[in-house]
C-alpha cells in the first residue's frame, strides 16, 4: 500500500512538473518574451519525464503542453472558447507524442532532442497545414539565439531550445548530486554545460552566416495604418468606413515613396475590383505618389467562396500584378468538412471558404521583386522560402490582426516576422489596420514599429537583396535529418544499456 501511495504521488509531481514547465516555457512567448525561460521550461519538462514509463512520459507531455498552449493561444478563446480548448488539447498531443517516443536511460538526451523538435516540425505542417502560433522558437525574437535561423529556420531554434534545456537539466542535477563527491556527477556537470557550450557556439555560427548578401540599393517604404478599435469582427465594422480611412491616411504618404504598403482586406468588395470606385481611388494615389502601391482586397468568386489577394500598382496607377493568398486560415477563412462541423458548432462566423492561391507570391515591380506573405503566412517558414526562391528581393506583409482585443495575437505575429527576415535575409515591412505596423532588416532588428490602434504612416528605408542564406537552400530538411538521428541513436543508445544491464 505504502509503495502505491508513492508511486502516486510520483506520478502527480512529475504531471505537475510538467505542468509548471510548459507554464514556465509559455512566459518567453510575446508579449511576455523572457526568453531564457523556453530553455528552462523545456529542462522542467526533461527532469518530469527522467526515467518513466511511456504512460507517464507522455501523460507529462500532454501537460506540459497544456502549460505552454493555454496561455500561448489564449487568444482564441475571444473567438469560441469550446474551439479554443480544442485547439489547446490538440496542439498539446504533440507533446504527448514526443514523451512517448522519448526514452528513458542512457539514450534519454538525444532521444528527448529528436522527438522534441520533429513534434515541433510536423505541428508546423500538419493537421490542416499546421499551426506555428505559439510556438517556443516565436519566444526567442529577443534572445541572442535568433541567429540559429538563418542556418535553418524556426525549427533550429527549437532544437537549440531543447538542447539548452537539456544541457540545464543534466547540469542541474549533476550540481545537485555533487555534494556526494560523485565522479560520475562531474562528468555529468561537464556533459550539461558541454550541451549549453554546443548551443552559444551555434548561436554565434548563426550570427555570423550569410544573411541576403550585399545590398541591391535601397528603397523608401511606407506602411498605412488606418487605426481604429481592436477586438471587432468583419460583422461589427463597415468594410467603406475602412477603406475610407485607409485611403485617408495614404495620402498622407510622402510623394515619391518607392513601395507603400496597404493592410490585407482594407479593400473588401461585394463585386469586382475592376469598374469600382475603391479601384479608381487606389489608382489615383499610385499616381501622386509615384511608387509601387500595394493593397489587400477581397472580392467574391462565388456564392460560397471568395477572393483574398493582394493587388500591386505602379508609378502611373497602373495594375501591374497580383498575388492570391496561398495558405488559409482553418475555420477562419474556411470550414475544413463543413457539412461536419456545420452540425458540431455554428459556423456562421465563415459563411464563404477562401479559394487557395496556386503561384508563388511575388510581385515584379519597378521598386523590385516584392515577395507578399499574407497575414497568417507570415508564420509559415514554406511561404518565405518559396518567395526568396522566386527572386523575392524585399519582403512585405499585408495583415489584419484588428479582429484580435489583446495585444498578444500581434506581438507574437510580429515574433514570426522577425523569424521570416532572419531565415530568409531579407527586410520586411508589415502594415495591419490597427498594429503592429513594422520594418524589420535581414538581422530581424526591428527597425520601427506603429503603436496599436493609431492611424499612421510608417516611414523607413529598406534594402534588397538575392543572396541566400543555409535556410534559404537546405530548408527545414538538416532539422529533420538531425531530429530524426537523435530518436535513433537515442533508442539505440537505451537498447545497449538494456542489454549491458541484463547481461
Amino acid at each position: 500500500m505504502n509503495l502505491t501511495r508513492v508511486a502516486r504521488s510520483v506520478t502527480v509531481m512529475s504531471l505537475l512538473i510538467g505542468l509548471i514547465g510548459g507554464a514556465v516555457a509559455s512566459m518567453s512567448l510575446p508579449p511576455f518574451g523572457f526568453w531564457p525561460l523556453g530553455p528552462l521550461g523545456i529542462a522542467m519538462f526533461l527532469l518530469a519525464c527522467e526515467e518513466h514509463h511511456v504512460g507517464r512520459r507522455s501523460l507529462t507531455g500532454f501537460m506540459f503542453g497544456l502549460g505552454l498552449f493555454v496561455p500561448g493561444l489564449w487568444w482564441a478563446q475571444h473567438f469560441n472558447w469550446y474551439g479554443a480548448v480544442a485547439l489547446m488539447v490538440i496542439e498539446s498531443l504533440f507533446f504527448a507524442g514526443a514523451g512517448a517516443v522519448m526514452t528513458p536511460g542512457r539514450g534519454r538526451t538525444l532521444s528527448a532532442i529528436g522527438a522534441i523538435t520533429l513534434a515541433e516540425l510536423l505541428r508546423e505542417t500538419w493537421p490542416l497545414g499546421g499551426l506555428p502560433i505559439g510556438g517556443l522558437p516565436l519566444g526567442q525574437a529577443d534572445g541572442p539565439l535568433l541567429g540559429i535561423a538563418r542556418l535553418a529556420g524556426p525549427c533550429a531554434l527549437m532544437m537549440a531550445i531543447v538542447v539548452a534545456g537539456a544541457g540545464i537539466r543534466i547540469l542541474t542535477t549533476a550540481l545537485a548530486a555533487s555534494g556526494q563527491g560523485s565522479l560520475d556527477a562531474t562528468r555529468r556537470a561537464a556533459h550539461g554545460a558541454a550541451l549549453i557550450g554546443a548551443v552559444a557556439l551555434v548561436a554565434v555560427v548563426g550570427a555570423w552566416a550569410p544573411s541576403g548578401g550585399s545590398s541591391l540599393g535601397t528603397r523608401s517604404v511606407a506602411a498605412v495604418q488606418g487605426g481604429g478599435r481592436r477586438g471587432t469582427s468583419a460583422e461589427q465594422v463597415d468594410p467603406i468606413a475602412v477603406t475610407q480611412a485607409h485611403l485617408a491616411t495614404t495620402a498622407t504618404v510622402p510623394r515619391g515613396t518607392a513601395i507603400t504598403l496597404l493592410p490585407e482586406d482594407v479593400i473588401g468588395l461585394d463585386g469586382p475590383l475592376e469598374g469600382s470606385w475603391q479601384l479608381d481611388a487606389l489608382q489615383a494615389q499610385a499616381r501622386r505618389i509615384g511608387g509601387t502601391l500595394i493593397a489587400g482586397v477581397t472580392t467574391p468568386a462565388t456564392s460560397t467562396s471568395f477572393n483574398n489577394f493582394a493587388v500591386a500598382f505602379g508609378p502611373t496607377g497602373q495594375i501591374i500584378g497580383r498575388v492570391e493568398k496561398v495558405h488559409r486560415v482553418p475555420f477562419g477563412e474556411y470550414i475544413p468538412a463543413r457539412s461536419l462541423f456545420s452540425h458540431l458548432a455554428n459556423v456562421s462566423g465563415v459563411p464563404r471558404d477562401a479559394v487557395p492561391g496556386t503561384g508563388h507570391e511575388v510581385l515584379t515591380t519597378p521598386a523590385g521583386r516584392i515577395g507578399v506573405l499574407i497575414s497568417f503566412e507570415v508564420f509559415f517558414s514554406s511561404r518565405s522560402l518559396d518567395a526568396v526562391r522566386h527572386g523575392a528581393q524585399v519582403l512585405v506583409v499585408p495583415t489584419n490582426t484588428t479582429s484580435y482585443p489583446t495585444a498578444q495575437m500581434p506581438a507574437q505575429e510580429l515574433a514570426a516576422a522577425r523569424l521570416q527576415a532572419v531565415g530568409t535575409g531579407r527586410d520586411l515591412l508589415q502594415a495591419s489596420p490597427t498594429g503592429y505596423s513594422a520594418l524589420i532588416n535581414n538581422r530581424g532588428d526591428v527597425v520601427t514599429k506603429t503603436p496599436l490602434s493609431r492611424r499612421m504612416v510608417l516611414l523607413g528605408t529598406a534594402t534588397l537583396r538575392r543572396g541566400m542564406t543555409p535556410f534559404d537552400r537546405w530548408g527545414d530538411w538538416p532539422v529533420l535529418l538531425l531530429g530524426l538521428l537523435g530518436v535513433a541513436m537515442g533508442q539505440l543508445r537505451a537498447r545497449q544499456g538494456r542489454q549491458s544491464s541484463s547481461s
